[in-house]
């Protein structure tokens, strides 16, 4: 039985091309989120951390990598090139991808708890309210982080749910890969 494949689209730094020619695989580096996110490079890259730890264990992480390249499902919804970067059309087996939902990593961004649906997101606010607190901000970092190590846990164990595709949609569902190799490259596409 053949392996089935599947089309991503990514766009990285311009100098991803250069190590595909040098060492024949890209993988992403700190030095591209740094260089991508500048001053809030810290924030990304703790949460790409916590990422990596859970993605690991839906696709196993090759030796040496250290964070995932982050790829769009379609090309309706995949980010054009900018000054200084290059877009690549992939197709991978499918069996390396991870999956997740975009809308609900923006909550582990955002430091907040993901709730499996409105019901769990109701409950939630209102037993916080219960407590006494205003808001679900603040648990992981700010004036309330490290009090309350019990609602830290609930948080952070809330985003495994990242993973769990509600329902398929190409502008929110993405993909990522731990690298790209020559031969995953369909297309490439450069800023002009």
């Amino acid at each position: 039985m053949s392996e089935e494949y599947v089309k991503l689209w990514t766009r990285q730094d311009i100098r991803s091309l250069d190590d595909l020619h040098r060492h024949g695989v890209f993988r992403n580096k700190r030095e591209y989120i740094e260089s991508n996110y500048g001053d809030i490079s810290d924030h990304f890259i703790s949460l790409y951390k916590w990422f990596v730890l859970e993605a690991s264990k839906v696709v196993p992480k090759p030796e040496g990598v250290e964070f995932p390249i982050w790829c769009s499902v379609s090309e309706e919804s995949m980010l054009r090139p900018v000054e200084d970067t290059v877009c690549f059309e992939l197709e991978i087996p499918k069996s390396k991808v991870i999956y997740f939902d975009g809308s609900k990593w923006d909550y582990v961004l955002n430091h907040i708890y993901i709730p499996k649906d409105d019901e769990d997101q109701k409950i939630y606010l209102e037993d916080l309210k219960r407590r006494g607190f205003k808001n679900e901000f603040g648990f992981l970092q700010g004036s309330k982080a490290n009090l309350y190590p019990l609602e830290k846990r609930k948080i952070m164990d809330s985003w495994k749910r990242v993973f769990q595709i509600d329902k398929w949609n190409i502008f929110i569902i993405q993909g990522n890969i731990w690298e790209i190799r020559p031969e995953h490259i369909k297309n490439t596409y450069l800023y002009k």
